[in-house]
């Protein structure tokens, strides 16, 4: 999966360079106990169905996403969480290793994420991670940016 990953990348134009680590990296916890930085330098990618689609959401790990003021993005009736199964199923990824790319869902970014330089991103596991300005994830993903942490 990872090489699926740097593939992607590259084709989007993307200079990543991905670490496997020893630790786990599933959490945005352990993420930024891995790689040294702050909880709210971790984007994480989360899988909502809105009105039953999935859709992505790249969410600072510092706070939960506000599903009312995502479903107000996308103009939903109803967003609900994906389970693992269902995750797995719209990206080809397990919980925990849900790269920002490689999946083709639409995308909304947390506008928190545009407050560093620098971010860290799965990178198709959960024990490999990448560093990415997140303004080339928006440009990248096409990504819709919103406040939607809570």
């Amino acid at each position: 999966m990872r090489d699926k990953v740097i593939n992607e990348a590259r084709e989007l134009g993307l200079d990543v360079d991905v670490q496997t680590l020893e630790r786990s990296t599933a959490t945005a916890q352990e993420a930024a106990g891995a790689v040294g930085c702050h909880e709210a330098q971790i984007a994480k990618s989360l899988v909502f169905l809105a009105d039953g689609e999935a859709m992505l959401c790249i969410a600072s790990g510092a706070h939960r996403v506000d599903r009312s003021r995502l479903a107000e993005v996308l103009d939903a009736a109803e967003v609900t969480q994906a389970s693992p199964a269902q995750v797995r199923a719209a990206t080809g990824f397990a919980v925990g290793g849900v790269p920002p790319i490689c999946h083709g869902l639409s995308v909304v970014l947390d506008e928190a994420l545009l407050e560093h330089e620098q971010v860290w991103a799965a990178a198709g596991d959960g024990y490999s991670l990448f560093a990415v300005d997140p303004r080339e994830l928006v440009r990248c993903t096409g990504a819709t940016v919103a406040a939607v942490g809570e």
